[in-house]
């Protein structure tokens, strides 16, 4: 009947259906088209604090009534989306030197982006700067026109692990957003920039040490911009395992995000507006240098996304982080013309490198860190990520060389041969840590696992640097683990071992395959042409 019906009682089901008929002629076809929308168009969290709208909103309205406009709107633009979905992917589709595989894996592994507790919001027109930016966050003068324009975008760590934005994780994953969806990532790069500027005195006691200490710091880079069970954007910082102030990666994944995006999508009000916060977040990092050699040191436990995993002294991966952020950032100076900064950077620069290889280099790989203890020369998978997004940016050559390309090849060779090979027969990807003489790093719950992510940004690496064919093997094997032998096609796990163990469904950190395309790209002398968000209705 039309108009309203009483809601259901508790425990009562109902159900609707559809039919439509048509005459079908002799020998002939006649194709009946059906359509079925969600209008769910407000939104609250856990707290109930605040009324959200859905960014489709500002096209349909927000009064629940839209489910007949929608259903009209794809009937008649159906056809039109499937044209653009095919130039979109035919070219990687019909390049017949990809294996099927990676073209699988490439454009399943984007389910996530809708699928992973996604939400996308439209800033209230009536919204000020003031609303927007917090006490601290003036600087920012393009912040207001990008959310009005693109809203605020975020999703899930994983289905399993319910923080929104996690930063650590998103730096690898946010090749999807920054080569398809551009305006979002750079409209989540403001949303980070704001929390960064602006501190919660809050007190929590922390899991891990249970010291006390005030939620969020000040020129801090967030673990998080939320919990859905509370008020995201509102309240950061909902991860209670460590004290993430003291974390050495998060400040460091934000300025190779900066420059990275800058790079790709020329954004010059973007770069000169984050250009402030990424000389805040440095100068917060610098105190990590405790003996002034121009090279951060970690602080004896697990102070980086590898949170269960130990880190004293120097190390390849959170040194390389640094010496790759140090490098952006004397690359960002140029651009803008600071040259006292960029002077200064250069100077940590030139320390920093000196320092890197006399610590950590053993001949043939980076050493895991430089305690000296029976794991720290463990074989890292993830030991070039500082590398990875260099290469990424173009910044990998003469003056911007920051690790020797034939140390780079030789790491990269070497974990190969035992990472990769000499785990599981070579058929599972890389394993996170391994000894050198072939058995895997035991030392932590996290060692031992393959992170998909991690594997995918490895393989990218890999090719970057000419090791095509080893990059290809390398993520071929989580491929084969994760989409056919476990049987988790769309819920790609965060991790899982040799043998009877995964660990968090349905993880974000697997779309850094989208680095391998930008990598492939790059080889072919095709400079990545970021997709341009639309900005009428035709899209919703």
């Amino acid at each position: 009947p039309a108009g309203k019906s009483s809601p259901t009682e508790k425990g009562e089901v109902t159900a609707a259906a559809v039919c439509a008929s048509c005459r079908v002629p002799a020998h002939g076809h006649k194709t009946l088209e059906l359509a079925l929308a969600w209008d769910m168009p407000c939104v609250h969290f856990g707290s109930k604090e605040k009324l959200h709208l859905r960014r489709y909103t500002r096209f349909f309205g927000s009064g629940g009534d839209a489910a007949p406009a929608l259903s009209h709107y794809a009937l008649t633009h159906y056809e039109e989306w499937e044209r653009k979905i095919e130039a979109w992917q035919n070219p990687i589709l019909e390049n017949s030197q990809l294996p099927s595989w990676y073209k699988s894996a490439l454009f399943n592994e984007l389910y996530f982006m809708t699928d992973g507790g996604t939400i996308w919001m439209e800033v209230p027109p009536d919204s000020c700067a003031e609303d927007l930016q917090g006490p601290a966050g003036a600087g920012l003068s393009h912040l207001l026109p990008v959310l009005r324009e693109y809203g605020r975008f975020a999703y899930l760590e994983g289905q399993e692990y319910r923080m929104y934005n996690t930063y650590d994780v998103h730096f690898y994953a946010s090749f999807a957003l920054v080569m398809l969806w551009p305006k979002l990532q750079i409209s989540l790069q403001y949303d980070i920039a704001v929390t960064v500027l602006n501190e919660d005195v809050q007190p929590r006691q922390y899991l891990m040490c249970g010291q006390t200490a005030q939620v969020k710091l000040k020129n801090v880079v967030p673990h998080d911009i939320g919990d859905p069970g509370d008020e995201p954007w509102q309240r950061v910082n909902a991860y209670l395992i460590h004290d993430t102030a003291d974390w050495k990666d998060l400040n460091l994944k934000f300025v190779l995000q900066v420059y990275r995006d800058y790079y790709l999508t020329h954004d010059s009000l973007y770069l000169r507006d984050m250009w402030p916060v990424c000389q805040a977040v440095m100068e917060s990092e610098l105190k990590f240098d405790t003996d002034n050699d121009g090279l951060i040191e970690n602080g004896g436990f697990a102070d980086q996304t590898y949170d269960a995993w130990v880190v004293h002294g120097a190390s390849a991966y959170c040194g390389g982080l640094w010496l790759a952020a140090v490098c952006m950032m004397c690359k960002m100076a140029e651009v803008l013309g600071d040259t006292e900064v960029r002077q200064k950077y250069m100077d940590i620069l030139n320390r920093g490198k000196e320092a890197f290889e006399k610590t950590l280099w053993n001949g043939k790989y980076y050493n895991y860190d430089s305690s000296g203890t029976d794991t720290s020369r463990s074989i890292m998978s993830d030991q070039c990520a500082g590398q990875w997004f260099l290469g990424a940016c173009g910044l990998d050559q003469e003056e911007f060389e920051v690790f020797p390309k034939s140390h780079v090849l030789s790491a990269l060779r070497t974990i190969f041969e035992k990472n990769v090979m000499s785990f599981a027969g070579g058929t599972m990807g890389a394993v996170n840590g391994m000894r050198p003489d072939g058995v895997p790093d035991t030392s932590s719950v996290q060692s031992n696992e393959v992170w998909i992510g991690v594997v995918y940004a490895l393989a990218a690496t890999m090719i970057q640097e000419g090791l095509v064919e080893e990059g290809f093997r390398t993520a071929e094997g989580c491929y084969r683990t994760v989409w056919e032998r476990l049987g988790m096609a769309f819920q790609t796990p965060e991790a899982y071992r040799e043998k009877k163990v995964y660990r968090s469904l349905a993880y974000m950190r697997p779309l850094s395959i989208w680095s391998m395309q930008l990598a492939l790209e790059r080889r072919a002398g095709r400079a990545p042409a970021p997709a341009q968000l639309p900005q009428g209705p035709s899209h919703p």
